[in-house]
């Protein structure tokens, strides 16, 4: 959880499938729906492409470009939430995309340089030189980034919720013990310093861990195809988190 709380938790948000619909609909809302969908999937995007082989400034023209492409090809259109997940389908439209569009020029033409979505080459790179050094695939690459970003939205909602209710300092003692077994002497030192007894730290953070799993659920169920498949969903986060 360390590496999803630590990341930014602005860089991602669900993509919805009715913001999916409004993309691939009439041009007068398409932009900006689209311009939704690039905010929640721009860096899994191009971390995808760096991995493919694209030095970072490649990265940049190519991510730009594709988001060009889903708009102008109408691509979004043939987006059916009824044949499953969102993230599947952006992840071929992206290597097709890739397989007919690598080479440089094709993409400036395309792109034109037009910024779908706010990317600062800078920090994209930045991340991604943190990615893990191991022989993970584009595809498994793209999948982590998915999950921890997911998790960084899911973490946000949760810390606003706490915010909301006068309960900053809790959640902040707490979170650390939201996912894994607190180490030894963590609820002692918790309840001394939140003055509650050892007991009452242990209901708050059953309650905390199952308000996450319901926060969870909230933001994958408009992903999948129905709300049958989000825990086969849940499953697939954390095997993607575990490569």
């Amino acid at each position: 959880m360390t590496e999803a709380a630590g990341a930014r938790a602005g860089d991602f948000t669900t993509t919805h499938w009715s913001v999916v619909v409004a993309a691939g609909g009439s041009l007068a809302g398409a932009a900006a729906a689209l311009e939704q969908v690039c905010g929640g999937y721009w860096y899994p995007i191009y971390a995808f492409i760096r991995r493919r082989g694209s030095d970072h400034h490649q990265a940049e023209d190519l991510t730009q470009a594709f988001f060009a492409h889903l708009l102008e090809s109408e691509a979004l259109r043939k987006a059916d939430r009824n044949r499953g997940k969102f993230r599947t389908f952006l992840l071929a439209a992206l290597t097709h995309f890739l397989a007919n569009e690598w080479d440089k020029q094709q993409t400036l033409k395309r792109g034109g340089r037009r910024q779908f979505v706010s990317l600062d080459e800078t920090v994209a790179e930045d991340r991604y030189r943190q990615e893990p050094v191991e022989a993970l695939t584009p595809e498994k690459l793209f999948e982590r980034r998915w999950a921890l970003a997911l998790l960084e939205q899911v973490l946000a909602r949760l810390g606003q919720d706490y915010v909301k209710a006068g309960k900053a300092e809790l959640f902040a003692k707490l979170e650390p013990g939201l996912t894994g077994a607190p180490a030894p002497g963590w609820y002692s030192e918790c309840a001394a310093g939140l003055t509650m007894t050892e007991n009452a730290v242990r209901v708050a953070l059953h309650r905390l861990r199952q308000r996450f799993g319901e926060l969870l659920r909230e933001e994958l169920a408009p992903t999948v195809g129905s709300p049958a498949d989000v825990d086969e969903e849940i499953r697939q986060l954390f095997a993607a988190l575990s490569t």
